[in-house]
């Protein structure tokens, strides 16, 4: 199995040195390795995919702009209550 080597912030790093019965590369592993097959599943679906990089960003603003309108009106509230 190929070897990689990660760089973790100072304060994680002690965090992971303070717990030295955790496997630490195996929960590295683990994460890697689920995220990689969330992008395997993300490139079988999109493959044959029709949508155009300009429906793509334009959709991803809808979406951003809705969940900044949704903030927003909690954070409204928020200050009437």
């Amino acid at each position: 199995m190929p070897n990689i080597t990660l760089s973790l912030p100072e304060d994680v790093h002690r965090i992971v040195k303070a717990h030295s019965e955790v496997r630490w590369s195996e929960i590295a592993r683990r994460a890697i390795e689920d995220y990689a097959k969330k992008l395997a599943l993300l490139d079988a679906i999109t493959k044959h995919s029709a949508v155009a990089e300009e429906d793509i960003t334009a959709l991803d603003y809808k979406v951003k702009e809705g969940i900044q309108e949704h903030y927003k009106r909690k954070a409204l509230k928020k200050t009437r209550s």
